[in-house]
C-alpha cells in the first residue's frame, strides 16, 4: 500500500497538477473550467455568483507552465503574448506576476477578490482552494452544500498529498447520483467520493455530470 501511496506523490504527471486559490473575500467554492479561462484571458472580471475577481499570475515556474497547458491550453510564452498584445491594443494589461507559490500565496490572502493558482504542494494558509468543476452540459449546475473530505489521518501524518478527479452524475432535483473516480490516490480518492456523495446542488431540468478536483492538502 505505501508504495501505491509513494508512486502518486512522486508521479511526473500528476506533479504538475495546481491548485486554484482565492481570497476569502470570493463567495465561490467552485469554479468552472469555462470560468476560469475567462477570468484569465480577461474576458471576464466576475464569476458567475456575481464575484469580483482579480487574476494573479506566476513566472517562469513549472506551476505557471502546467497552469496554461492544462486550464488557457496554450503554452506559457503565448499567453505571454496574449497579455501584451491586450496591453498594447488598450483591451486590458498584464496580471501582477510573481516568482513563487508563497508571493501568490500572500498576495491572495491579503487582496480582496484576487485568484491565483499554486503548485499542488504549496501551502495555502490565509486563502480558499476552489474546485474546478468541467460542466458535461451547457447549463451550469450551482453547487449549494459542500462537505469536505475527511483527511486521512495516516497519509497527513506522512505529509502524502494530491489532487483526486471526479466524475459528478447530478439528478434533476440536485442530489449526487453517482462518483465516478477518474484519478487520484486511492485512499485520498475513497475520502473524496464519501464527501461529494453528501454535495447538493441546484435543480436543473435534467441529469448532468461534471468533473471535480479534490485537493488534499497536508498544510493548509
Amino acid at each position: 500500500m505505501l508504495s501505491a501511496w509513494f508512486a502518486f506523490a512522486t508521479n511526473p504527471v500528476l506533479a504538475e497538477v495546481v491548485k486554484i486559490i482565492a481570497n476569502p473575500s470570493i463567495k465561490a467554492d467552485s469554479i468552472t473550467m469555462d470560468e476560469l479561462k475567462s477570468v484569465f484571458l480577461e474576458k471576464t472580471n466576475s464569476l458567475s455568483d456575481n464575484s469580483h475577481v482579480e487574476p494573479v499570475l506566476q513566472k517562469g515556474t513549472a506551476a505557471h507552465d502546467a497552469f496554461c497547458k492544462q486550464y488557457l491550453e496554450q503554452r506559457a510564452t503565448e499567453i505571454r503574448a496574449y497579455y501584451l498584445a491586450l496591453a498594447f491594443t488598450g483591451k486590458g494589461s498584464v496580471p501582477k506576476q510573481f516568482d513563487s507559490d508563497a508571493q501568490v500565496v500572500a498576495y491572495v490572502a491579503r487582496t480582496k477578490g484576487a485568484i491565483g493558482y499554486v503548485s499542488s504542494a504549496a501551502s495555502t494558509d490565509g486563502v480558499k482552494i476552489l474546485a474546478v468543476v468541467s460542466q458535461g452540459h451547457k447549463s451550469e449546475r450551482v453547487l449549494l452544500t459542500r462537505v469536505e473530505p475527511q483527511y486521512p489521518q495516516t497519509l497527513r501524518q506522512l505529509q502524502i498529498e494530491g489532487i483526486v478527479r471526479l466524475e459528478v452524475t447530478i439528478s434533476a432535483k440536485g442530489t449526487v447520483e453517482n462518483v465516478t473516480i477518474l484519478g487520484g490516490n486511492p485512499i485520498l480518492a475513497e475520502s473524496a467520493v464519501n464527501a461529494v456523495k453528501q454535495w447538493t446542488y441546484a435543480p436543473g431540468p435534467s441529469r448532468t455530470t461534471t468533473q471535480v478536483l479534490i485537493p488534499f492538502d497536508p498544510h493548509p
